[in-house]
């Protein structure tokens, strides 16, 4: 098992920054990606960008992208979704998801999510 522990949710105003963060624990060496998604209320989960484990390959949805940046500690195997310039869309239950192959979609494991509300 990985569990992946999320934090640095919270309320922010609009034009405001946070940092997520996602920290895997137990055996992370098969880790072939992390990423973040989100879930806004009465919404389906969204896709919000994805960093390659190995080689810090990065990825994000056009909602996102200039705004936002993901990172990884590896030696604390830890991913980090930096978000600047928030707007009130962004609010929503993110949710961190770790897969250990490059399959479309696959995804191996989910952490239990953090609120980010952002205020008008």
């Amino acid at each position: 098992q990985v569990p992946l522990v999320e934090s640095g949710g919270g309320l922010v105003q609009a034009g405001g920054s946070l940092r997520l963060s996602c920290t895997a624990s137990g055996r992370t060496f098969n880790t072939y990606l992390m990423g973040w998604f989100r879930q806004a209320p009465g919404k389906e989960r969204e896709f919000v960008a994805r960093i390659r484990w190995t080689d810090s390959n990065t990825y994000y949805a056009d909602s996102v992208k200039g705004r936002f940046t993901i990172s990884r500690d590896y030696a604390r195997n830890t991913m980090y979704l930096q978000m600047n310039s928030l707007k009130p869309e962004d609010t929503a239950v993110y949710y961190c998801a770790a897969s250990n192959t490059a399959a479309p979609g696959n995804i191996d494991y989910w952490g239990q999510g953090t609120q980010v509300t952002v205020s008008s």
